[in-house]
């Protein structure tokens, strides 16, 4: 069952990246990268983990429009991918890049 989820995680990564790229036309959405999928054992969610660049309102911003576009990316996904249930998704912001920045601030001053 773990592989089956690995590979769907895959699947979803990668079609919702070719969506962004190809079919989603929301000037909101700026520069967005799929970064991972995270599913549930039961494959029934789906965290998709996205990194986006630009300063902190451009980033609410995108999320906003994200979270927006949601149910014609799951309406996409479900022309692309053949699986028993769709999963219901959720677009989550990775920010261990702004932590990381951060990190290195602090060890800086030191």
């Amino acid at each position: 069952m773990a592989y089956r989820r690995l590979r769907v995680q895959d699947l979803i990564r990668d079609e919702v990246s070719l969506i962004f790229l190809r079919d989603i036309r929301d000037p909101d959405i700026g520069l967005v990268t799929v970064l991972g999928v995270e599913m549930t054992e039961d494959l029934r969610h789906a965290k998709i983990v996205c990194s986006i660049f630009g300063g902190k309102e451009e980033k609410e911003k995108a999320l906003r429009a994200l979270r927006r576009s949601k149910g014609y990316v799951k309406f996409l996904l479900g022309k692309r991918i053949r699986i028993k249930y769709m999963p219901e998704i959720e677009f989550v912001l990775d920010d261990s890049f702004e932590r990381l920045r951060r990190i290195e601030e602090l060890l800086e001053r030191r």
